[in-house]
């Protein structure tokens, strides 16, 4: 709790680096950062980031879990795999996806263009673009959430009663009605927690957008973590 009372108390006070005695200004410092148009915009970029790139997960998560609760072979390798992209680096994870994202090099922009769907001079530069920059942003948190999503729902849906699916169907209730109607609500107390996970971790987080575009370009994929560390 020491952290937390310090920040309140550092936040009403002149306190500096350059002036460390206390004194009480009030509300200042908030009515000032309330005025700058980066910290707006900052924020904004951080609501964004951290809504978009968890529903995503989410949604992956989601449909993840479903896929891997069918019988297939070499099922158990697969759960054990899919955990990779949460245990991994981020430092690591990034440089790959820095290359995947590359201006000259992108292999994604390379399988688009094999494809047919696009020349060479259409090509994105998807991290020198301000609305790619946060797409790809977004793109690779929800990489990195999605396996702990699959993990929350496998856990939630496997403790869902098979009685109660049995007697749904028997009912004729179809797939997306008892998935909806039936599984969602109970899970939704295990589904509610890591989703208040997700977002805290994300709405602190600075490591991907100071790892891959640096707050670039021009500001727009600046979140609050990554702020705060350039202010301070």
């Amino acid at each position: 709790g020491l952290p937390f009372l310090l920040a309140v108390y550092y936040s009403v006070s002149a306190y500096t680096i350059y002036d460390p005695s206390w004194r009480f200004v009030g509300l200042e410092n908030f009515r000032q950062i309330l005025g700058d148009p980066v910290f707006i915009r900052t924020l904004g970029n951080t609501f964004l980031f951290t809504f978009a790139s968890n529903a995503l997960g989410l949604i992956l998560g989601k449909f993840g879990a479903f896929l891997l609760l069918k019988p297939f072979p070499g099922r158990k390798i697969v759960r054990a795999l899919v955990i990779l992209p949460w245990a991994v680096p981020i430092a690591l994870a990034t440089i790959a996806w820095q290359w995947m994202f590359d201006s000259l090099y992108s292999v994604i922009n390379w399988s688009f263009i094999a494809a047919g769907f696009i020349t060479r001079e259409e090509a994105p530069n998807w991290l020198g673009t301000p609305h790619l920059a946060m797409l790809c942003i977004i793109l690779v948190n929800a990489w990195r959430f999605f396996p702990f999503a699959i993990v929350i729902f496998l856990a939630g849906i496997t403790a869902v009663p098979q009685d109660i699916i049995d007697a749904a169907t028997v009912d004729g209730a179809g797939f997306w009605r008892r998935n909806y109607q039936i599984i969602v609500p109970m899970i939704l107390p295990i589904v509610a927690i890591g989703l208040i996970f997700g977002i805290v971790f994300t709405f602190t987080d600075l490591s991907i957008v100071f790892l891959m575009t640096n707050g670039g370009p021009a500001g727009a994929t600046s979140v609050l973590g990554f702020q705060g560390f350039q202010v301070g």
